[in-house]
């Protein structure tokens, strides 16, 4: 990769640029600062999602790191038709890579997300496809592909600075019992690691690379489960 399209990290620039958005969030003020957003937000997080799709091969080989917008880029424009804010940009930088073919929306992925003045990490699938949620059930009670799964969330579990995301419903689904040992992850229509904290120092240089993937890795065993699980749906 030439030197001019590694990653160095974000700028200041870079945060600044969304604490203003959040002030002045119109047209106006957008198209007047889309150099900074270019060369601060968007040319940083091109380079990140390569350099990041490197690392995470190492730990999902299909990896999908794409540096489009549309793909593992987020479009900064909202999509105000159905909502009731018709503000016309979103006020954080959203990253996914995802593993497997597909819809990249509907394959379990790796997030990056900054919302100054916290940075945001997570992995797995927001929220199941019916499809999928009917095999994610049956394989929670499955005599292996549940063990497996149960050992994946306590492997999360044990960073303290984890949160398990996806829990969804109040009653485990009809037909399933409510005393199995993982009742409790019948409850999910998702599953998620996330983990959120103030902006760190190495967000400013090629240290995030480092600091994401240490992270990512402890997520990977859910990602994995996951990426399994849609193996046998697919089937």
């Amino acid at each position: 990769m030439s030197s001019d399209r590694a990653f160095h990290g974000f700028s200041p620039q870079a945060v600044d640029f969304y604490v203003e958005l959040t002030r002045n969030n119109d047209k106006t003020w957008f198209e007047s600062h889309r150099d900074t957003f270019e060369t601060h937000v968007l040319a940083p997080a091109r380079a990140f999602v390569v350099e990041m799709g490197e690392r995470l091969r190492d730990i999902a080989p299909g990896i999908h790191a794409d540096p489009r917008v549309n793909r593992s880029l987020f479009r900064i424009q909202r999509d105000v038709r159905f909502s009731a804010n018709k503000s016309p940009y979103k006020t954080h930088m959203g990253i996914w890579m995802w593993e497997g073919d597909g819809h990249r929306m509907e394959r379990p992925g790796f997030y990056f997300h900054l919302a100054p003045p916290s940075l945001m990490l997570a992995a797995g699938m927001r929220e199941f496809s019916k499809p999928v949620l009917e095999a994610y059930r049956s394989a929670a009670v499955d005599p292996e592909l549940g063990p497996a799964l149960r050992s994946a969330v306590e492997s999360a579990a044990s960073n303290p600075f984890f949160v398990l995301g996806g829990r969804h419903y109040k009653r485990v689904p009809r037909g399933f019992d409510p005393h199995h040992p993982n009742a409790d992850l019948l409850l999910h229509k998702g599953l998620i690691v996330r983990t959120e904290f103030p902006i760190p120092p190495e967000f400013y240089s090629e240290e995030l690379l480092d600091y994401c993937f240490a992270r990512y890795v402890e997520m990977a065993p859910i990602h994995r489960w996951l990426v399994r699980l849609l193996e046998h749906t697919d089937a």
